[in-house]
C-alpha cells in the first residue's frame, strides 16, 4: 500500500507540475528564455538521477558520464539531421548507443574500484571527445548543427519515465543488492550477490538515459561540439549527485535544480560566475559535508510529519 501510495503521489505531482508549467507556456507567460531554462533544468536532472543509479546506488565511483552524453547527443543529431528519423525514434537510438557504449566500458572496467574505476571512466569520456573531434561526418571540431526539437511536453515525459524506472529499480530486489554492493561489496559477494553483473547493470541504466538526456541536450541547442562534453561536464553532472547527498535521489534532483538555476542567472557574470559558483559549493560541503540530503529521501520527512501530526492528534 505504501508503495501505490507512494506511486499515486509522485503520478499526480507530476502532472500538477507539468500542467502547470504548459499552462504558463501556453498563455506565454513564461518568455522563451525561461522555458529554455526550465528544459535545461530537466535535462540535468535525467543527468544526475542515471548518475546517482550508479555512485548513490552502486557506489561506482565514475567521472565519464559526459561521454555517455556525447554518445546520445551525436547519435540523435545524426538520426534526425543524416538519416531524418522521427525525434522520439532519434532519442531512443541515442540512448540505445550509449547504453551499449555503457555494457563494453562497464564489463572490463567494473572489476575495478575507487579510483582505478574514476580513470578508467574519465579515459573512456575523454576518447569519446576525441573521436568526434576527429569525425568529419559530424563536423568535427568546428561542431555540428542540429534542429531545435526538444520541447517542454518531450523533456518532462523522458525525466518522469527516467524518474519512475530509476525508482522501481532501486526498490526492487536488483535495487537492493546494489545498495548491499555499495555497502560492502565483499560480504554482498560472500552472501551469493553477482556483483559484477549487478554493477554493470546499473552502469548500463545509468549510461542509457544519459544518452537520452544527450538527445534532449542536443536538439535545444542549434549547434553541439565535442569540447561541450569535456571533463567539466562529467564533474559538473557529479557535483549533482555528490551535493544532493550520496544514495539520495531527492537530494540529487534538488542540487541539479539548484545549480542550474545559480549557473543560469549568473551567465551575464561570466568573470565571477564561476567564483560564486564555487563558493557555494564549498560553503555546502563545510556545514553540509553529507551533502544536502544525506541518505534520505524527501518521502522519509514525509512520513515523519505525518507521524508526528498523528501523534499530536492522539495525545489531543
Amino acid at each position: 500500500m505504501k508503495n501505490k501510495a507512494a506511486f499515486w503521489l509522485f503520478l499526480i505531482l507530476s502532472a500538477a507540475i507539468y500542467g502547470s508549467v504548459q499552462l504558463l507556456i501556453s498563455v506565454e507567460w513564461l518568455t522563451p528564455f525561461y522555458t529554455n531554462a526550465l528544459i535545461f533544468i530537466a535535462i540535468n536532472m535525467i543527468l544526475a538521477v542515471s548518475l546517482h543509479l550508479v555512485i548513490g546506488i552502486t557506489g561506482q565511483f565514475s567521472i565519464g558520464h559526459a561521454g555517455f552524453l556525447a554518445v546520445g547527443a551525436y547519435v540523435a543529431a545524426i538520426a534526425t539531421m543524416k538519416f531524418h528519423l522521427p525525434f522520439p525514434a532519434a532519442l531512443l537510438a541515442g540512448g540505445a548507443v550509449a547504453a551499449c557504449s555503457g555494457l563494453l566500458v562497464g564489463i572490463p572496467s567494473l572489476r575495478l574500484k575507487g579510483d582505478y574505476l574514476a580513470i578508467a571512466t574519465l579515459g573512456f569520456g575523454e576518447i569519446i571527445r576525441v573521436v568526434f573531434i576527429n569525425m568529419e561526418y559530424v563536423g568535427g571540431a568546428a561542431g555540428m548543427q542540429v534542429a531545435h526539437l526538444t520541447t517542454w511536453t518531450t523533456t518532462f515525459l523522458c525525466l518522469f519515465i527516467t524518474m519512475l524506472v530509476i525508482m522501481n529499480f532501486t526498490n526492487s530486489t536488483h535495487g537492493r543488492a546494489c545498495i548491499s554492493i555499495r555497502e560492502n561489496e565483499i560480504a554482498a559477494d560472500a552472501m551469493g550477490i553477482n556483483t559484477t553483473y549487478y554493477k554493470v547493470v546499473a552502469f548500463t541504466i545509468g549510461s542509457f538515459f544519459a544518452g537520452i538526456a544527450g538527445g534532449l541536450y542536443a536538439h535545444n541547442f542549434y549547434m553541439i561540439q565535442p569540447t561541450n562534453f569535456g571533463f567539466l561536464k562529467s564533474f559538473d553532472i557529479l557535483i549533482f549527485v555528490v551535493l544532493g547527498g550520496l544514495g539520495s535521489l531527492s537530494g540529487a534532483v534538488l542540487a541539479a535544480i539548484l545549480l542550474t538555476i545559480v549557473s543560469t542567472f549568473l551567465q551575464g557574470y561570466p568573470e565571477t560566475r564561476m567564483m560564486i559558483y564555487s563558493v557555494i559549493l564549498i560553503a555546502v560541503m563545510l556545514y553540509r559535508p553529507q551533502g544536502l540530503m544525506g541518505t534520505t529521501e524527501i518521502t522519509s520527512y514525509l512520513r515523519k510529519w505525518t507521524a508526528m501530526k498523528r501523534r499530536d492528534a492522539y495525545g489531543k
